[in-house]
């Protein structure tokens, strides 16, 4: 379907066409027709299916013409990174619409907060916001959101898993009873719908792709030991020296570092980016990433549906993610837009469980390799659950004596 067939505006078909974009997508096709019948919705769609699209682009076609200053629109996302890259998206769709947009979120000095402030008190059209910087200024009694119309949950059930309801409760409290609630989630567990019933007034409801990778993502699996990753990492990636744009997922920031240095001294230029880092570091490293000039950046999950960036040639797990859903938000960075890409997990022993998780989730076997021999022996596959000793008969408990406790 072409987007001129979605009833948007001339202004906004324009935006697109100047952006390149003709044909919209399968949950764009479904969404913006319902949220320009001003309906509430729950939309399950993953990653990379053009989702932040589809409600930007009725929001804003909803907005051609507006002469107030009022907040219109309420965005809420869980990371600072996608509300940066939602932000960026509302600046190159209404390029040729009047729309005034600002983001909101921690990180920043007293000069951004200032900025802050003055939209939230006097008001701009959208406001893309984090939970926790939010709550910050509403303690502060200044912000107005008497005519907010549109409330937007992206990524809901990462908000929920980062432990944000009860600030998405909160700010909910603060707005007019009267709005229409538009809600996207990667996935559909209990608390998220809990959620939704509790915020929307009869919601229509999209299910898209749900917990599936992308059709052109080419997974793979290493079977490694621990001792063997980091070499094991090394040879993949120079093994693919012609990818020039890769991410490596691991479990923790201290081993983001690790990772780094390890693959720094292979020879192998990478950058880190999590937490431990300032916002502006941050940004520039995935400044950085973006134009090409970094090729391996090493992240933690936080990262996972925060980045936004077209073409990237392989995703490896350095480790199996906890979540089995984690993977798809993992290897959902790569093959996006239809485009090609592949993504590796490097799994031990304990994690061949995780893994099955995984395969279950996504309804797929992923094919098992082994590293060259000369990285040595590769632990072997094994089906079921893992096997723990039974303890037969009754443990006895007893004290360690010292010459301390005998004296």
């Amino acid at each position: 379907m072409k987007f001129k067939e979605l009833n948007l505006k001339p202004e906004l078909l324009e935006a697109l066409d100047y952006m390149g974009f003709t044909d919209a997508t399968p949950i764009q096709q479904l969404a913006i027709p319902i949220i320009l019948e001003n309906k509430d919705i729950i939309a399950c769609a993953q990653t990379g299916t053009g989702k932040t699209g589809a409600f930007i682009l009725p929001i804003l076609n909803k907005l051609v013409g507006k002469e107030d200053n009022h907040i219109n629109t309420l965005v809420i996302a869980p990371t600072r990174e996608l509300a940066i890259q939602i932000e960026q998206q509302i600046q190159g769709l209404s390029y040729f619409v009047s729309v005034g947009s600002k983001t909101v979120y921690g990180g920043g000095s007293g000069k951004d907060f200032n900025k802050e402030k003055e939209a939230l008190k006097n008001g701009t059209d959208i406001i893309v916001v984090t939970p926790g910087k939010l709550i910050s200024h509403l303690k502060m009694g200044y912000v107005n959101f008497k005519h907010v119309k549109h409330l937007v949950l992206d990524e809901a059930d990462r908000m929920l898993d980062m432990g944000f309801l009860e600030d998405i409760k909160k700010i909910i409290s603060h707005l007019p009873k009267e709005h229409q609630t538009i809600l996207f989630s990667a996935t559909m567990p209990k608390s998220i719908e809990q959620l939704a019933r509790s915020i929307c007034k009869q919601p229509e409801k999209i299910a898209l792709s749900i917990s599936k990778p992308a059709e052109g993502v080419d997974q793979k699996v290493y079977l490694t030991f621990d001792e063997q990753k980091d070499n094991v990492l090394a040879y993949l990636l120079k093994e693919r020296n012609n990818y020039d744009s890769i991410i490596v997922f691991t479990s923790s920031k201290q081993k983001v570092s690790q990772i780094v240095r390890t693959l720094n001294k292979s020879g192998l230029a990478a950058k880190g980016i999590s937490s431990n880092l300032t916002q502006d570091d941050r940004e520039e490293v995935l400044r950085g990433f973006r134009s090409k000039r970094i090729r391996i950046l090493v992240a933690t999950d936080v990262m996972s549906r925060g980045i936004d960036i077209k073409e990237i040639n392989l995703v490896v797990n350095y480790d199996v993610p906890g979540d089995a859903e984690d993977y798809v938000h993992r290897v959902g960075r790569t093959a996006r837009a239809k485009t090609k890409g592949e993504a590796i997990t490097l799994v031990n022993q304990k994690d061949m469980y995780k893994f099955r998780k995984i395969e279950q989730l996504i309804e797929s076997s992923i094919s098992k390799l082994n590293p060259p021999e000369e990285f040595g022996e590769a632990p072997k596959w094994q089906e079921g659950k893992p096997k723990h000793k039974k303890f037969k008969g009754k443990r006895k408990w007893k004290p360690k004596y010292t010459k301390k406790h005998t004296k």
